[in-house]
């Protein structure tokens, strides 16, 4: 049930051409340069639910152009996704966190936010909770945002494809640094994002569609199962939102003109 290792060449293998892992499996390194066309991991197992931390340590500097990722994913048109996007940005600017939900096949509920902190001086712990309730994005255990599942109400909720883990750099300059307008510095390469302390507290999905939270289970090593935001964690994600939060699809006048989707109207529930 719990797919974590220090090892994390226990848990994940690498993709593309210029990953690395490091120090007998302790850190993970993803690099990118003008030559090599960026670099992934992808984890060995797939999962129905869960909770998924990873300490990550961003580009530093110049980083304009480069788009990190860590994301869970199903495979075909009509899959599921939970992301994390990290984009980069000019020296002293500030990162943006874009963060998207993906049900059979259809994204665009972008939400963006920037950090209370500079993510490329030291590691900070991102999190996905997911489970058959919400999805709760995290940072360095603060909630950023909250994707209910409101299935109830008729709107599609990523409950039912496992999905794998998958992380990548890759040069995105054609819209992720101010829509594209500032361009990548191949200067600066290579660029380099570095991994650790990868926990995953879930569960697994066999070959066969066999889950291991079908057996019986400890409870207490699932509390993520049943966990919701407490009064304390809704003054936080109250806090990131008010000060932090830079673009909310919900609030897009000018790109949803006849209508935001329904999942931007207030839960009958919440």
């Amino acid at each position: 049930m719990a797919a974590s290792a220090g090892d994390l060449s226990q848990d994940f293998f690498l993709t593309g051409v210029g990953g690395q892992i490091l120090d007998n499996g302790q850190l993970l390194m993803l690099s990118l340069d003008n030559t090599t066309g960026g670099s992934g991991f992808e984890s060995m197992n797939t999962y129905l639910f869960g909770r998924f931390d990873m300490d990550i340590k961003l580009v530093p500097g110049n980083s304009a152009g480069t788009v990190t990722t860590f994301y869970l994913s199903s495979q075909g048109s009509h899959h599921d996704e939970i992301d994390f996007e990290f984009l980069g940005n000019l020296s002293g600017e500030p990162y943006t966190v874009h963060t998207n939900v993906f049900s059979q096949g259809i994204g665009g509920r972008e939400m963006q936010f920037q950090l209370w902190f500079d993510p490329t001086l030291d590691f900070h712990t991102y999190t996905f909770i997911w489970n058959s309730e919400q999805i709760i994005f995290m940072v360095d255990n603060i909630p950023i945002r909250e994707f209910k599942n409101r299935e109830s109400e008729g709107l599609s909720y990523p409950n039912k494809q496992p999905m794998t883990i998958y992380s990548s750099l890759w040069d995105g300059e054609e819209w992720a640094t101010r829509g594209g307008a500032i361009k990548t510095n191949w200067t600066e390469a290579p660029f380099k994002t570095f991994y650790k302390n990868f926990n995953g507290n879930a569960c697994l999905v066999s070959s066969s569609g066999v889950s291991s939270c079908d057996s019986k289970t400890s409870t207490s090593s699932l509390s993520w199962q049943s966990q919701q935001l407490n009064s304390k964690s809704r003054r936080y994600l109250r806090w990131v939102q008010k000060h932090y939060m830079i673009y909310n699809y919900c609030t897009d006048h000018k790109r949803f003109s006849n209508g935001f989707p329904r999942e931007c109207r207030r839960s009958k529930s919440h």
